[in-house]
């Protein structure tokens, strides 16, 4: 496959979205720059999942996005992340990706080519579950990972999605964001513009007055496209 998550990468869960489901919200943070989705739902049977996963797969394929499969089973795509507790060894799979808490989950990982870090701060969708990590706690796990980190956990603001970035987080994974949100295309664009800024790098204002200056003049020297006559030099005169 040769890439892993980054930028903003949505996870599911159905239950939290409104009229017209999954499809509408995916598809929305899809028409945002959203190339990544962790596909949850595990309490539905296998076919239903399936189905799920061949309609969203559907909608990223258009722009060359990827869906990932929570747990082993890939349901007919080649891409899985799996929880802390297993399976080990990880399936030999393309993209293999585990959610991972502390050093310890991160110094168990093998032949994993991702992992989410969380929580990063307190989260609705597991109140209690923690304690969160906050950018402090983030950083340092990132430094110990040997694979590229997602922040996972509470990630609901641009400016939460900055801090991740700067934390050396390849991208955030966002779950509730986007799920809850009355308009997920715009809370999508928000978060979306928010990473490209943060991995954008800064020119100095100055750097191109400074180029300008420091420019040497040729000595055949133009104006508005008109040869200017050279300067006699001493042995000339």
């Amino acid at each position: 496959m040769g890439t892993v998550p980054s930028g903003v990468v949505v996870l599911t869960d159905r239950r939290l979205v409104g009229a017209g489901g999954l499809e509408r919200v995916v598809a929305g943070a899809v028409a945002q720059g959203v190339r990544w989705v962790v596909l949850r739902e595990k309490d539905l049977p296998r076919a239903e999942r399936a189905a799920l996963a061949a309609d969203l797969r559907a909608i990223l394929g258009d722009v060359g996005g990827t869906l990932v499969v929570a747990g082993p089973d890939p349901l007919g795509g080649d891409a899985v992340h799996l929880p802390a507790a297993g399976p080990y060894p990880p399936p030999p799979l393309p993209l293999v990706g585990r959610s991972c808490h502390n050093r310890a989950e991160l110094d168990r990982l093998t032949t994993e080519h991702y992992a989410t870090v969380s929580p990063v701060w307190p989260t609705k969708s597991k109140p209690g579950h923690g304690p969160p990590l906050h950018v402090d706690g983030l950083r340092k796990l990132v430094a110990a990972s040997p694979v590229p980190v997602l922040a996972l956990g509470g990630v609901e603001t641009p400016e939460q999605v900055t801090a991740c970035v700067h934390a050396g987080a390849a991208g955030v994974a966002v779950l509730g964001a986007l799920m809850r949100a009355k308009d997920p295309t715009e809370t999508a664009a928000k978060l979306t513009k928010a990473f490209q800024e943060a991995v954008t790098p800064k020119l100095p204002e100055s750097g191109h007055r400074r180029t300008e200056v420091s420019r040497p003049q040729s000595s055949t020297a133009t104006s508005h496209g008109r040869p200017q006559p050279q300067r006699a030099t001493k042995e000339e005169r």
